[in-house]
């Protein structure tokens, strides 16, 4: 088995590049643009939704990874994601009432709503199951679905990539196999069924 030291760079330039917290910032701009057609709309909603769904939760998880409470910036335990997940959801909740309360366009309350449920999924089944599914499989899924029903089918040769994020995990030895491919089904099913169902 290759050890984290012998691990292909290709593992790691995926699981850095594809992580979630880059995902949740840029996912929001391609839907707000796509809504607005604004430059200054899409930044205005795609970045309520990146702040508080991705940088404020990042801002929280590296200040705890470097003070050692939990084992580095993607959280691979367990048991040390309750703190990051759960301020996922506070922040996120913020970002939602913000857009409820500036009359936000629909795809991007759509879309962060989706986001928000499916990181409730992801709370069931972690600490619910006892079970650690990848949310790197999950948010890259999930966004892909998402910018399929966005911007037309075309969208979903992009699987390549939620591939190479979802190998990546297992290379790195921080999933198995089961748990990429359910995280992948997870973030497809939920957040593009919530998207869809909300638009």
């Amino acid at each position: 088995m290759t050890t984290r030291g012998e691990t292909p760079l290709l593992a790691r330039v995926a699981t850095e590049v594809l992580a979630p917290w880059v995902l949740v910032l840029g996912l929001p701009l391609l839907v707000a643009w796509h809504a607005t057609s604004s430059v200054p709309e899409t930044l205005l909603w795609g970045l309520v939704v990146g702040v508080t769904g991705s940088v404020i939760p990042m801002v929280v998880i590296v200040r705890g990874a470097r003070a050692g409470r939990w084992d580095g910036h993607h959280v691979t335990n367990r048991e040390g994601r309750v703190v990051p997940l759960l301020t996922v959801a506070a922040s996120l909740g913020v970002g939602i009432a913000a857009l409820f309360l500036g009359h936000a366009p629909r795809a991007m309350l759509a879309l962060a709503l989706a986001m928000f449920l499916s990181l409730v999924v992801c709370l069931a089944v972690t600490f619910g199951a006892r079970w650690k599914v990848s949310i790197h499989a999950a948010v890259a899924a999930g966004a892909l679905v998402i910018l399929a029903l966005t911007y037309g089918p075309w969208v979903l040769l992009g699987a390549v990539l939620v591939a190479w994020v979802a190998w990546s995990r297992v290379a790195l030895g921080d999933h198995t196999a089961p748990q990429v491919v359910v995280g992948a089904v997870m973030g497809a099913v939920v957040g593009g069924t919530i998207f869809q169902l909300l638009l």
